[in-house]
């Protein structure tokens, strides 16, 4: 069994996978902290949890105890994980950080969009971007594991099969996602809290979402130029999912088929991964760690409409990071998810 410390399991994404590894079959979860919840069982803190969970929520001190894990999963709020990764990866510990702390390589960039001084910009060349689609091979070799954010993995996978075939004109990208209200986290107020959101409906933090470097790293590393996207959030009145739509000029012509083609053989080793010949559907991902993608060519206006969906909580954050922690302990990808992978 492999021993793992959940950092901050009083969120939503804790409280996910909290609930994912305890199914998993080769888990042991050993720590658990939350300052909120300290002193309480498992089985106590989340009453859904079956009672024979009985590991105490220690407070976030108990990182320090790194003879008690091999690996850690880091819940935490943005900049809280920069500052305990280095001591965790000093001491022989795989993390699995589903902050966005790490997702960024160039810190001039992370600091820009986010507002804060990196305080361990030298961990930043090194961390993997966890998306097992595009990544897999380094996910199983790495130490430091960057949880991709819930809009971008829906974005990436959408455009990922062909950005870099020379069908786009890659300048023209818009990406227009819906979340959730759960995609705010707990701790949401103001036009993000539920009472705000309920039979309401709207756009925000567009042009400047923080997402929105993510998206371009990702789609530029993949191309090996630069890749710009407008990238326009809008929140939904409902607890979880995300739903994708992506439009980009076509260059050339690219009939529907082909279309979908590209996508199903460029997904064909993904187990998580579904191309629909249609548009997806958020209930088909409620719960689970899959992913749909359907890809329509509007001839008229010579332009290439995909989408995307997935549940934010689960592929988009929890789901993700124990499917890189599956592929980075030789696992079956699924394992603990549902999957067969």
């Amino acid at each position: 069994m492999i021993k793992v410390a959940v950092i901050g399991a009083s969120g939503y994404t804790g409280q996910e996978l909290i609930k994912i590894l305890l199914s998993h079959p080769d888990v042991d979860i050993t720590v658990a902290t939350s300052d909120a919840l300290k002193g309480k069982t498992l089985a106590q803190a989340f009453p859904e949890f079956a009672e024979s969970a009985l590991l105490e929520i220690e407070g976030h001190d108990a990182v320090t105890s790194v003879d008690r894990f091999d690996s850690a999963f880091l819940c935490l709020p943005h900049t809280k994980s920069m500052a305990i990764t280095p001591g965790l990866i000093k001491a022989g510990i795989k993390v699995f950080d589903l902050s966005a702390d790490f997702r960024l390589k160039d810190r001039v960039i992370y600091e820009k969009w986010y507002k804060v001084e990196h305080t361990a910009p030298e961990y930043l060349e090194n961390a993997v971007y966890g998306l097992p689609e595009i990544n897999r091979d380094k996910i199983a070799t790495a130490d430091l594991v960057a949880v991709p954010g819930c809009y971008p993995t829906s974005a990436i996978l959408a455009l990922a099969p062909v950005i870099g075939e020379g069908w786009i004109d890659t300048g023209s990208i818009i990406v227009n996602s819906v979340s959730g209200i759960s995609g705010a986290g707990k701790n949401a107020d103001g036009d993000v809290a539920l009472a705000e959101k309920e039979k309401n409906f709207f756009a925000y933090a567009a042009p400047n979402h923080r997402h929105t470097p993510e998206i371009e790293q990702a789609l530029s590393s993949i191309t090996g130029g630069s890749v710009t996207v407008t990238f326009i959030p809008h929140i939904l009145p409902l607890f979880r999912g995300i739903y994708t739509t992506v439009t980009a000029k076509l260059i050339k012509p690219v009939a529907r088929g082909a279309a979908l083609d590209k996508f199903s053989d460029f997904y064909s080793d993904s187990s998580f991964v579904s191309v629909t010949d249609g548009y997806p559907q958020m209930k088909w991902v409620h719960g689970n760690n899959n992913v749909f993608i359907g890809a329509q060519v509007d001839e008229r206006t010579s332009t290439l409409l995909i989408t995307s969906t997935l549940d934010n909580l689960i592929k988009g954050a929890s789901g993700q990071a124990v499917q890189c922690f599956n592929i980075r302990y030789g696992l079956k990808e699924g394992a603990g998810l549902g999957g067969a992978g």
